[in-house]
């Protein structure tokens, strides 16, 4: 019996699928189909498959060509897999020639021509296309369009400049540079937003009034009473109204979560996290820092996210400590936010002024995770116990700063009416509500 195995994500699925699974299956005898993890997909950058792998599986498994279906989940995967089935044949499409040569040394390699005219890549960018708008006055601005090159069906066609941020070439060359905001709006169908924080209210109604979905950088408001009133807009408009906070969406850091959830170091009883940089201050040194975001604004959402999202929003006590520029009455140079839980204590540092170890610490029961600065764009964290002989490391490939697959996320949830965002309502809202009892000084003290 001859032997045949081919790989693939086969997302939507279609006829060009189906037509290289038969002539896959004409090989041989016995067709073995490895179907790609989501895990795995991301790890090759492959971020915009539309379908989970429950459902490919299961597209595959109805065309009735698969004699048998296995799940592809980690690198170097197709030689153990055509050892431990004895395969005579790997095959996959002519788009990837050469590139499995290697495999000549355990099996027959067999490039197959593709259907012309048709794949899943097309598919997707044809399903949607989506105009986005960019406002604000941060340098990520330009991060997020390279970035948006990487997901298919999203096109940025303008940018509303907020003040002078150095922008790069290809944002100096999109078909729309404006400063009049509803110019923006009238040609796009969703924005993402980078204003100060203070303007974000405005800059979110604005856009939402004119039934465009929004992407914004946390804090997302400033005020609770701001933030129900927009989602309650939002949902008369039928628009997407969505956080932005990019740690959310990194591999690592998902996977920390899930790891936690499994109980990896017991009950947790410590979680704290520590963000700052000094370099947008001492550029500014000597000049007036209104229009800069302050430390809880720069850091904070940022900082509270493991904290909200592992002990959740149920404290009994939170305090604020913040160390103040002498000139501007709400620039916190450095601010420290303690928290107490029922069964565990937590704690945020930030700061544009003072500097410290970035680093996240989630101390447990059994053991504890220790993730290297700078935590929020980590693409490592190691688990450490009593005995360090069962320590173990973890490490995921971070592409864009989470950016792309944030990206990812809020489309799938304009196109699917579910919510796909990583961070959840209850987190945002207190996010902001946080936010707002620095603003007030409650439970403050000035240091």
């Amino acid at each position: 019996m001859i032997k045949v195995i081919t790989y693939g994500t086969y997302d939507l699925l279609h006829y060009g699928h189906i037509r290289l699974l038969e002539r896959a299956k004409a090989l041989g005898d016995y067709l073995i189909v490895g179907i790609t993890a989501d895990s795995f997909d991301r790890a090759r950058g492959k971020i915009n498959v539309q379908q989970s792998l429950i459902e490919r599986i299961e597209a595959v498994k109805a065309t009735g060509i698969a004699d048998e279906i296995i799940v592809e989940e980690y690198e170097g995967q197709k030689i153990d897999d055509i050892k431990r089935y004895n395969i005579d044949i790997f095959t996959v499409g002519s788009d990837w020639k050469g590139h499995f040569d290697y495999l000549n040394e355990f099996c027959k390699v067999i490039y197959l021509d593709r259907t012309q005219g048709i794949s899943s890549s097309e598919l997707r960018a044809e399903k949607r296309e989506l105009k986005m708008g960019l406002i604000g006055e941060s340098i990520i601005l330009n991060k997020f369009e390279r970035e948006s090159k990487f997901v298919n069906g999203v096109k940025i066609v303008g940018v509303c400049m907020q003040d002078d941020t150095d922008f790069s070439e290809n944002m100096r060359n999109l078909p729309l540079i404006t400063n009049d905001i509803n110019e923006l709006l009238d040609a796009v169908d969703a924005v993402f937003i980078i204003s100060h924080p203070t303007k974000h209210y405005h800059h979110i109604r604005q856009a939402l009034e004119k039934g465009k979905h929004v992407l914004c950088e946390s804090p997302i408001v400033m005020t609770i009473e701001e933030w129900n009133e927009l989602k309650e807009l939002a949902e008369q408009k039928g628009c997407v109204l969505m956080e932005s906070i990019k740690t959310a969406y990194s591999m690592a850091y998902s996977r920390l979560l899930l790891l936690l959830k499994g109980g990896v170091i017991g009950k947790v009883v410590s979680v704290d996290a520590t963000c700052t940089s000094m370099s947008e201050l001492m550029m500014k040194k000597g000049r007036n820092l209104t229009g800069t975001w302050n430390s809880i604004c720069s850091w904070g959402p940022t900082a509270l996210l493991p904290i909200l999202q592992i002990l959740g929003t149920e404290y009994n006590q939170m305090h604020i400590y913040s160390h103040m520029n002498e000139s501007e009455d709400n620039f916190d140079l450095f601010t420290k936010i303690s928290f107490s839980y029922p069964h565990a204590v937590a704690s945020i540092k930030v700061g544009m002024g003072v500097k410290s170890e970035g680093e996240l610490i989630i101390s447990g029961t059994e053991g504890y995770i220790y993730v290297p600065a700078p935590w929020w764009k980590t693409d490592y964290f190691e688990v450490r116990y009593e005995n360090p002989a069962n320590n173990k490391r973890y490490f995921y490939q971070l592409e864009g700063e989470g950016i792309r697959y944030e990206m990812v996320s809020f489309l799938k949830t304009i196109e699917t009416h579910k919510d796909f965002s990583c961070i959840e309502t209850i987190v945002t809202k207190e996010i902001i509500k946080i936010i707002e009892d620095y603003n007030k000084r409650k439970n403050f003290t000035l240091i």
